[in-house]
C-alpha cells in the first residue's frame, strides 16, 4: 500500500518533517517515492512552517494513497487557510 506520511529529520530536540509518499513496508525515514512538502513544528512565528504541493497530493490520493492522520490534519488546516490568503 502507498501511504503519505511524515519522515523525520532535523536534530535532537529540533524536529523537521518531510511529507513523503512511500510504500508502507519501508521504514519511516527510509526510501520514499516522492517528497510533497515539509512541516516544521518548532518554526518561528510568521514563517511558513507547512508547505504541501496540493496538486501532487490530490494526484496521489486519486491513485489510492492513504494519508496518515497527521498529514490529513495538516492538509485540512492548510486548505482552510489557503482561501483566506488568496
Amino acid at each position: 500500500m502507498v501511504v503519505i506520511r511524515l519522515a523525520r529529520g532535523g536534530a535532537k530536540g529540533a524536529p523537521f518533517y518531510n511529507i513523503v509518499v512511500a510504500d508502507s513496508r519501508n521504514r519511516r525515514d527510509g526510501r520514499f517515492i516522492e517528497r510533497l512538502g515539509y512541516y516544521n513544528p518548532v518554526g518561528k512565528d510568521g514563517a511558513e512552517n507547512v508547505r504541501i504541493a496540493q496538486d501532487r497530493l490530490s494526484h496521489w490520493v486519486g491513485k489510492g494513497a492513504q494519508m496518515s492522520d497527521t498529514v490529513a490534519r495538516l492538509a485540512k488546516k492548510l486548505a482552510k487557510a489557503a482561501p483566506a490568503a488568496a
